[in-house]
């Protein structure tokens, strides 16, 4: 059965790692077929704005979208392409898995940890920001709901009793933040007691940052706000390697984006060095979400053995291969799986 799903190639070294992750995705034969759209600088270049209305018209239709990294030029008229799309499609989870693969820089073995962030409210919102005029004293508005707080943090449940986690850890500042954080433990408290068989245990944003970095395998699914979830998912790929490792998922009950959560990188792109893996593992989330489990576990195990044996993988990872050398590496053991299987 064909799935279909949107694609935006993005910016900087965004078409080369998605040409190297879609030769993946075609080497697992499994039906996929791809609408290409553009946001970002090629969309600007081309039609004239940075989120052509056909490219929110086909992540609609399709429901999935696979997305390269973005620019968001100064005064483009969005403070974040990746912002604007969560608001345009209440994409109000963001999943940031951390996992340890071998021969990276990973600071720790053993790590698996998820990070659920909310993703539409909280600091993040453009409304309610002001300047005084004299320029002495700026302004921005939290809000936090009752709505939001409860979909996140049950989203984080049930992800945890889908996928055999065993403890979800809610991360707050309600000893500061009386109100907004408040309204987010308190109701995550009552979700909390939906799932009995799930340990829960709270902790304030910094205690986090601390434990992480001292013993981060006490962690196993993190639920929390916007900004907190935004420093603590980045601070969980630095325990694994950085950012080239660390894909992302944001989900909605319409729509869901996959893409790499680090940048378009101008200065490296066009010289074919570029590392794919953190486009590929959110294309393995994104095969997860459509049902395809098994595919998304031959791609995360043929990302496994190419690391294991440093086979022609690119120079941040400690080879000297390129973008391409990387794909036909990881295409070759997506054949081999197949024919194992068969």
């Amino acid at each position: 059965m064909s799935k279909h799903i949107a694609v935006i190639r993005g910016d900087g070294i965004g078409p080369e790692i998605m040409n190297a992750t879609l030769r993946v995705l075609d080497a697992l034969d499994c039906g996929l077929t791809y609408e290409f759209v553009e946001a970002g600088m090629a969309a600007l270049e081309k039609q004239g704005e940075l989120l052509p209305q056909a490219t929110l018209d086909a992540i609609a239709r399709h429901r999935v979208a696979l997305k390269g990294p973005l620019t968001t030029p100064i005064g483009g008229g969005f403070s974040s392409l990746n912002v604007e799309l969560r608001k345009r499609f209440d994409l109000y989870a963001n999943v940031r898995p951390a996992i340890t693969f071998p021969g990276t820089k990973a600071r720790y073995e053993n790590i698996d940890i998820i990070t659920v962030r909310e993703n539409t409210e909280g600091a993040y919102l453009t409304e309610g920001q002001s300047m005084s005029e004299d320029g002495e004293t700026a302004q921005s508005l939290i809000r936090v709901t009752r709505r939001s707080s409860e979909r996140i943090v049950r989203y984080a449940f049930e992800m945890a009793r889908r996928k055999g986690r065993r403890k979800v850890s809610v991360v707050h500042k309600a000893n500061i933040m009386k109100t907004t954080s408040g309204l987010f433990l308190k109701v995550a408290r009552e979700v909390a007691r939906d799932y009995p068989e799930i340990e829960c245990n709270e902790l304030i944003v910094d205690n986090t940052c601390m434990q992480l970095v001292m013993n981060p395998h006490q962690f196993d699914v993190i639920v929390t706000t916007n900004l907190f979830g935004d420093i603590i998912s980045d601070l969980c790929a630095g325990l694994v390697g950085g950012l080239g490792l660390a894909p992302g998922a944001n989900i909605g009950t319409e729509a869901a984006i996959f893409e790499a959560v680090h940048g378009s990188a101008p200065d490296i792109a066009g010289k074919g060095v570029a590392n794919p893996c953190a486009l590929l593992l959110a294309a393995a989330d994104m095969l997860d979400h459509l049902d395809l489990v098994g595919q998304g576990h031959i791609v995360r195990r043929a990302i496994r053995d190419t690391l294991e044996a440093r086979d022609r993988v690119t120079p941040d990872l400690g080879g000297k291969g390129s973008t391409d050398s990387f794909a036909d590496a990881l295409v070759e053991r997506v054949h081999a799986a197949h024919k194992s299987a068969a």
